[in-house]
């Protein structure tokens, strides 16, 4: 065999090639391939990757045709540079770091380091244009890390604050609305309003609040009347966590909900 080389079987006896190499005292494993020949290509590369004096970066990656995975380059550059080795594909940056997708060595996610731990553990992957992790089972999406919730619309939700997309530092990001439901508006001069509206073959307007606290029980106590009337519409409602069950029920009891959303029926 050749050097960092290993012969592996599968389940149904087929035959292929796993390769690894040592450094910095850590053993790390390169992948699987078809043949010897690239497993040792694989070897060769990670060793001339990590021992080369001079800078390689990632964006290197797309110069010539490479054995190596995209991830194991990340991983590897990162190891090298910074001495920490993180099994998905990180690169450690003064204060924050970045996590490459899709092989795209140019618009990295960018994140706080509060977030490395988290991220460091749960691979990111892409569905449908949304980000998720696998956590405990389950898809979350990660800007459900925010208070962000699902299908919540850029732009009219929540806005990147420099206008890159691809910068999930808690600075950057600003939420609009944080409730189902619930929408903001702003006039020169004026306190924000926010207008608490439910959707029932178009949408109605509950009422303006002076908080979205206020206009989230709003929302709420018109999907319980909807309910009530026969409506078998799945409605999300809102978890309020500000707010204790008797401060909740208060706000509740005082929303008078309109005459035409109250009578309305299926």
């Amino acid at each position: 065999m050749y050097p960092g080389v290993f012969l592996a079987k599968k389940k149904d006896g087929s035959i292929y090639y796993r390769s690894s190499f040592t450094y910095k005292s850590k053993h790390i494993s390169l992948g699987s391939f078809s043949t010897e020949k690239l497993a040792h290509k694989a070897y060769l590369e990670a060793v001339q990757l990590t021992s080369s004096p001079k800078a390689i970066t990632i964006a290197d990656y797309n110069r010539k045709k490479r054995v190596l995975s995209f991830e194991k380059w990340v991983v590897l550059i990162n190891f090298k540079d910074n001495g920490m080795y993180f099994k998905n594909p990180i690169y450690l940056r003064p204060k924050y770091f970045e996590y490459y997708l899709d092989g795209d060595p140019f618009s990295p996610l960018k994140f706080d380091v509060d977030d490395l731990f988290f991220y460091s553990t749960h691979k990111i992957m892409r569905r449908g244009g949304h980000l998720f992790v696998a956590d405990y089972g389950m898809q979350l999406n990660i800007l459900n890390r925010y208070g962000i919730k699902n299908f919540a619309v850029p732009g009219k939700d929540y806005i990147f604050v420099n206008n890159d997309n691809t910068d999930y530092r808690y600075q950057n990001i600003k939420i609009i609305n944080r409730y189902n439901g619930v929408s903001i508006e702003e006039k020169p001069g004026s306190q924000p309003i926010y207008v608490s509206k439910i959707h029932v073959n178009g949408d109605y307007i509950i009422g303006r609040y002076k908080t979205d606290v206020e206009a989230a029980v709003a929302y709420n106590k018109a999907v319980d009347r909807l309910l009530s009337n026969g409506f078998t519409i799945n409605y999300q409602q809102n978890y309020i966590d500000s707010l204790n069950s008797k401060q909740y029920s208060t706000i509740y009891e005082e929303i008078k909900l309109p005459k035409k959303l109250r009578v309305l029926r299926p």
